[in-house]
């Protein structure tokens, strides 16, 4: 193979990655994606209102060990959905153009979606209210599918980086030629 061989093939990679179609960038924007988030903010609001009224209430009728957990619990269930609320917000902000990759990138730094387990062992976890540890549960999926979806993205992100634009390019340009 000569020199303008291994151009050619160069160019003909460059030119089909450009032609890809990535799946999860497009999946981010989808209908299954706002289903997703619809899903989410919904587990928000429905937590909130449980802890707020109907959890209180439980909690009071728990023994001191299960109302530890039950406070330890709340409050990591809280944590866990605020950050995958984060997270969808972010990627809500980016498919509606408020923010772009790159935005949502920094600020991505505050948003940790580690896995959690629940916050007690399994036999004190359940003597907690039945749909305290039903959020949990819903939490965890949530949170799970999140993480899948988000490491999908940065995968993606990382395979096929945003091309650049032309001011960026031009200004790489010239920052070439002012160096040499």
């Amino acid at each position: 193979m000569g020199r303008s061989d291994g151009s050619a093939q160069s160019a003909a990679l460059d030119e089909a990655a450009a032609n890809t179609v990535l799946f999860y960038p497009k999946l981010a924007a989808s209908a299954a994606f706002k289903t997703l988030f619809r899903e989410g903010m919904s587990l928000v609001e429905d937590t909130a209102a449980y802890l707020d009224g109907p959890g209180r209430e439980e909690s009071r009728r728990l023994p001191r060990s299960a109302a530890l957990a039950y406070a330890t619990e709340s409050m990591r269930l809280t944590t866990r959905l605020m950050q995958v609320a984060s997270w969808l917000l972010l990627q809500r902000a980016v498919n509606e153009g408020e923010l772009s990759p790159a935005q949502a990138q920094s600020e991505k730094h505050r948003v940790r979606l580690a896995e959690q387990n629940v916050a007690c062992p399994d036999e004190l976890f359940e003597q907690l209210p039945e749909a305290l540890r039903a959020f949990s549960a819903k939490s965890l999926r949530l949170q799970a599918r999140v993480a899948h979806l988000d490491r999908a993205l940065a995968e993606a992100e990382a395979a096929h980086p945003a091309p650049r634009g032309a001011v960026a390019e031009q200004f790489e340009r010239l920052r070439a030629a002012f160096a040499s």
